[in-house]
């Protein structure tokens, strides 16, 4: 009879298959899959460099206003997220405390008018209040992704102080020749962290830009479509870059 052979410390490789199955199951994997064929199609549309024919605009208009209608279904209930997460806040100091309530209250109040505003587009009911309403949510979005920015600073503050002292110890270490794998192994863990806090706050700043831009109806600097556009892209694909890693 063979001996047993010990499980391999080395983590076995996800089947691909497997991994998308997973992703394409969460609400937000689905979602920003949305939000990536949107704003590219809004790339398209709004580029001057790609020749396109009044038929071909039309499709391809139908196609983004269909995306994006789709994409507000997929938020029905997601403000139940954000009264969850005040809930569980557990805020340091009163300036994290302002950022939270900032944070997860404006983009909690988004989510929840964003139910109305897909119950009148989507015919149900009257939309006299419309406009009314989706400046509220703009201005609400607009106050979330500040609240969030300020966070994911002072958080990313945190992580750099913690990288330091950590970098600190390991150089001691191998000055006295000892070993510290598992220290190496935080460090490695901690500047990828560092790496999606910052891609996260890139993200925040893109989706604020058109948050600020629907507050301006858009108008001013920083508003123009191509613009508007890629920020949307760029914040779609970070997003589920972020996604994918997470499931």
């Amino acid at each position: 009879m063979e001996p047993k052979k010990p499980p391999s410390s080395k983590p076995t490789q996800r089947d691909f298959l497997t991994h998308l199955e997973a992703y394409l199951a969460k609400r937000d994997g689905v979602d920003k899959l949305l939000k990536i064929s949107r704003y590219a199609t809004k790339v398209i549309l709004s580029s001057s460099s790609l020749p396109l024919s009044s038929t071909q605009k039309t499709h391809l208009k139908s196609f983004e206003s269909s995306v994006g209608l789709s994409r507000k279904a997929f938020r029905l209930g997601k403000f139940i997220q954000d009264v969850n997460s005040l809930r569980n806040s557990v805020p340091e100091s009163n300036q994290d405390l302002f950022l939270t309530l900032l944070a997860y209250g404006g983009e909690g109040v988004y989510y929840f008018i964003e139910q109305y505003v897909w119950l009148v587009k989507s015919g149900l009911i009257d939309g006299k209040n419309l406009i009314f309403l989706q400046k509220i949510s703009a201005w609400a979005e607009f106050l979330g992704y500040f609240g969030s920015v300020g966070l994911k600073i002072r958080e990313l503050r945190r992580i750099r102080d913690e990288e330091s002292c950590l970098v600190s110890s390991i150089r001691i270490a191998d000055l006295r020749e000892i070993s510290v794998a598992d220290d190496r192994e935080r460090l490695r863990k901690l500047r990828e962290k560092k790496l999606l806090k910052r891609l996260s706050v890139v993200q925040d700043l893109a989706d604020g830009l058109m948050a600020l831009a629907d507050i301006r109806d858009g108008k001013g600097r920083f508003t123009g479509p191509l613009v508007l556009s890629s920020a949307g892209l760029l914040s779609a694909v970070i997003s589920t870059h972020k996604n994918w890693l997470s499931c």
